[in-house]
């Protein structure tokens, strides 16, 4: 059951978001007017080392207004890979350098509404390479326990969406393979 486009609009836009109104056809042959919004990708990155900490901060989401620990995360540049995109927000958000980035998930968060996709990766070490550069981000940067985000979500400490899937995936993938050691 597929729906057509036939011709979209843009309502508003800035240099990170479109809102656009689109002509649809949807499968029983009725068009509507739906509205959509164009987010430019996000790259995010789990930060673990061998102490089996994971890398956080903990920010203040003005629209929300609420505090939470979250990964280091931006939007993706035009020209950039995810990959690069993340990297380079951990280093610009903790001070920290990522090792070597694989990628750990991939979502789309708003499907129904939105176009954007969020890229997840994973590095098992890091380097300090000095303070953050960008200022506004986060007050607090720490190496959490891995061990202790289950219960971070449980108290709402751990609520964005994006940090929520990575946190998660890493940790299930910490259990299989505990479950099934490599022979």
């Amino acid at each position: 059951m597929q729906w057509l486009v036939h011709g979209e609009q843009t309502v508003w836009s800035s240099p990170w978001l479109r809102v656009s109104r689109l002509d649809v056809e949807q499968p029983d042959g009725q068009r509507v007017g739906y509205d959509a919004v164009r987010l430019s990708d996000v790259a995010a990155v789990v930060v673990t080392d061998a102490e089996e900490r994971v890398l956080l901060l903990w920010r203040h989401r003005f629209l929300t207004d609420t505090w939470a620990w979250e990964l280091p995360m931006g939007i993706v540049e035009p020209g950039e890979t995810p990959a690069e995109a993340g990297a380079r927000e951990v280093e610009e958000e903790t001070g920290w350098r990522p090792g070597p980035l694989t990628e750990l998930i991939r979502s789309q968060p708003g499907a129904g509404i939105m176009d954007c996709t969020h890229h997840v990766y994973r590095a098992t070490s890091a380097a300090y390479v000095g303070e953050p550069v960008e200022r506004n981000e986060s007050d607090r940067i720490e190496w959490l326990p891995l061990a202790d985000v289950p219960g971070l979500i449980a108290r709402q400490e751990i609520v964005s969406g994006i940090t929520l899937l990575g946190l998660q995936q890493t940790l299930l993938q910490a259990t299989k393979a505990v479950e099934s050691p490599a022979q």
